[in-house]
C-alpha cells in the first residue's frame, strides 16, 4: 500500500518538469552525443558566474566539499549536485528506515518514489539557495539582486536535476550524477598535476636549517609541473636570477601543503586499489531456458553497491557542514550555546572559508592531509580516528540499505533472472529458491564491499590526494563503469535475445 507520505507528494509530482523515457531502442551513438551535450552544458555552467555576486565576498559554507558535489564557488553550479544527492539520501533512509512504506516491485509506488525523490530535489535546491542568501554567502545583497541570485540558482539547480534524469532515463550513459562527479574530480586532479600559473612561494621552517619562508623555490605548485621545471633548471634552461635546482627529496613531501610525490603515489594507489576491488566478484552460474546450451554468469562484484555508499556519507557530511555554519553564524557565534556547539563551532578563515574548530563538523570535515592532522597533535590524532571510523560505518550502512531499496535485493534479482529466461542448473525453476540462493551471497558480499570502500574512502582522504581522496575514488569507480557500461552497449548491438537479458540484469 502507498504511504501517505508519498501520496502527498503526488500532486507535486504530476505538475513537476519531466523528461520523457525513449519510446524506443537508443543506439549507443545517440547515447553518446546526448552524454557529450550534457557534459557540454554543465562545463558552461561551472564556468558561468552569478550575475549580481562577488564571489570575493562572503562565506564559502562548501569549500571542504566543492569536489565531491561537482560544485563551483560563485557560478551557476554553486549548489551543484548537492540538491539530488540529498533528495536521495532523505528518500533512501526513509524507505530504508520503513518510515514510509514503498512496493519496489509495483510500477505504481516505483514511479512515486522516483517523482517524490525529483520534488524533494527541488525543494531542497530552493532552501539551500535561501539558505545561502540569507547566511550572506555573497555578503549583504539588496533585494533585487537577492531576488536574482535565488531565481539563478533554483533554474540551474532544475536544470541540473532534468540532465541527470535526462541520462538516467536512457538518452545518456551512466547517470548525470557520476559524470558531474567524475568531470569535476578529474578536473581538480590535472589542476594539481599541471598547475604552472600559481608558484609555490614559501618553505616551511627547517628547511635547509633556516626558518620559513627563508627559501622560496619559487617552482610550479602543480606537481608535475614543479618536476618538469626543476629538470629544466637541472639542464640550465629558462633559468630566472636567484633560481636553482631544488633536491628530488622536497619533492616527496613538499611543505605539507602543495601537491607532491606522495599524493601523486597516493592517487595511483587509490586507482589501483579500486581496479582490483572492482574485478573482484562471486560468479553464480546460468543457463539460458530456452536453449539449455547457451550458459552464462551473473556476478556479484565486491562492490555490489558501486560508490553509491560513499557518495550518501559524503552528501550527510556537506548537509552538518553547511547547516551547522548556517545557525552557528545565526544563533551561536561566539560558541556559547553548549547544545549547539556540540554541532559545530566555526572561525572564518582569511579566505572567506569557515573552518570547524569543535562539534561534530570538525571531526566530520575532510582531512585536508595527513600533515596538516600532526600538526594539532593529539587532537589531529581524534580527528582522524573519528573521521574513518564515521565514514566506514557509515559506507557499510547505506551499502546494506542500497541493496534493499533500489532493486539489486535478492528477491528483486531473482525475479529478473526468470523474467530474462535464465536459470541455475541444479534448482528448481522457483523465485523463492533462487532467493534463498542469492541470500548466501548478496548481503554478504554488499556489506563486505561497503565496508572496504569505506576503509580505502577514509584512507585516502587521510593520507591527502591530487583532489579530495573520496573523489579519487569515485573518479577512478566512475571510469570503471562507464568502460564496463560502453562494452555492454556494444555487446548488445552484436544482437541475441539471451545476450540482452541478461545484460539487463547486470
Amino acid at each position: 500500500m502507498t504511504s501517505r507520505f508519498l501520496k502527498a507528494l503526488s500532486p507535486f509530482v504530476r505538475i513537476m518538469p519531466e523528461v520523457k523515457a525513449p519510446d524506443r531502442e537508443v543506439s549507443f551513438r545517440e547515447k553518446f552525443v546526448w552524454t557529450a551535450l550534457i557534459l557540454i552544458v554543465f562545463l558552461i555552467m561551472s564556468h558561468m558566474p552569478l550575475y549580481g555576486v562577488d564571489k570575493g565576498v562572503g562565506t564559502d559554507y562548501l569549500w571542504a566539499m566543492r569536489v565531491i558535489l561537482a560544485s563551483t564557488r560563485g557560478t551557476l553550479m554553486e549548489l551543484g549536485i548537492g540538491p539530488i544527492v540529498t533528495a536521495g539520501l532523505v528518500m533512501q533512509l526513509l524507505s530504508g528506515s520503513k518510515i514510509i512504506s514503498v512496493d519496489f516491485g509495483d510500477p505504481e509506488d516505483r514511479a512515486l518514489f522516483t517523482g517524490g525523490q525529483k520534488v524533494i530535489a527541488m525543494f531542497m535546491t530552493a532552501f539551500q539557495a535561501i539558505a545561502y542568501i540569507m547566511g550572506q554567502a555573497y555578503g549583504e545583497l539588496d533585494p533585487t539582486n537577492a531576488v536574482l541570485v535565488f531565481f539563478q540558482l533554483f533554474i540551474a539547480g532544475v536544470i541540473v536535476i532534468l540532465m541527470d534524469e535526462l541520462v538516467q532515463k536512457g538518452w545518456g550513459l551512466g547517470s548525470g550524477v557520476s559524470l558531474f562527479i567524475m568531470t569535476n574530480v578529474a578536473g581538480q586532479v590535472m589542476f594539481n598535476s599541471l598547475n604552472f600559473l600559481d608558484p609555490e612561494v614559501s618553505s616551511p621552517a627547517g628547511y635547509r636549517g633556516g626558518a620559513a619562508d627563508e627559501f622560496a623555490t619559487n617552482l610550479p605548485k602543480g606537481i608535475i609541473a614543479a618536476l618538469f621545471s626543476n629538470l629544466l633548471r637541472f639542464f640550465g634552461i629558462g633559468v630566472a636570477p636567484g633560481d636553482e635546482v631544488v633536491e628530488l627529496g622536497w619533492f616527496l613531501v613538499r611543505n605539507g601543503y602543495d601537491p607532491s610525490i606522495l599524493s601523486l603515489s597516493v592517487t595511483f594507489v587509490i586507482f589501483f586499489a579500486v581496479i582490483w576491488m572492482e574485478s573482484v566478484r562471486v560468479e553464480i552460474p546460468l543457463q539460458y531456458a530456452k536453449y539449455r546450451g547457451m550458459k552464462a554468469r551473473y556476478p556479484i562484484k565486491l562492490l555490489y553497491t558501486s560508490n553509491i555508499p560513499v557518495i550518501l556519507a559524503q552528501a550527510l557530511y556537506a548537509n552538518i557542514l553547511f547547516f551547522g555554519q548556517i545557525i552557528s553564524g545565526a544563533l551561536n557565534p561566539e560558541g556559547t550555546n553548549p547544545f549547539l556547539s556540540w554541532i559545530g563551532v566555526f572561525e572564518r578563515a582569511d579566505d572567506g572559508r569557515m573552518v570547524a574548530t569543535s562539534g561534530l563538523a570538525k571531526y566530520i570535515t575532510p582531512p585536508q592531509g595527513i600533515f596538516r592532522l600532526v600538526e594539532e597533535g593529539m587532537e589531529g590524532w581524534v580527528h582522524i580516528f573519528i573521521y574513518a571510523a564515521l565514514m566506514i560505518l557509515l559506507c557499510w550502512g547505506f551499502s546494506k540499505i542500497w541493496v534493499d531499496i533500489s532493486g539489486i535485493a535478492p528477491r528483486d534479482v531473482s525475479r529478473q533472472l526468470l523474467n530474462s529466461g535464465y536459470i541455475i542448473p541444479g534448482f528448481r525453476t522457483s523465485e523463492k529458491v533462487l532467493e534463498r540462493l542469492l541470500e548466501r551471497y548478496i548481503p554478504i558480499v554488499a556489506g563486505l564491499g561497503g565496508l572496504l570502500i569505506g576503509i580505502l574512502a577514509a584512507a585516502a582522504d587521510i593520507m591527502g590526494a591530487l583532489a579530495s581522496g573520496t573523489g579519487i575514488l569515485l573518479m577512478v569507480s566512475i571510469i570503471k563503469q562507464y568502460y564496463e557500461q560502453i562494452a555492454k552497449e556494444q555487446l548488445a548491438g552484436m544482437g541475441g535475445e539471451g545476450v540482452a537479458g541478461l545484460l539487463g540484469i547486470i
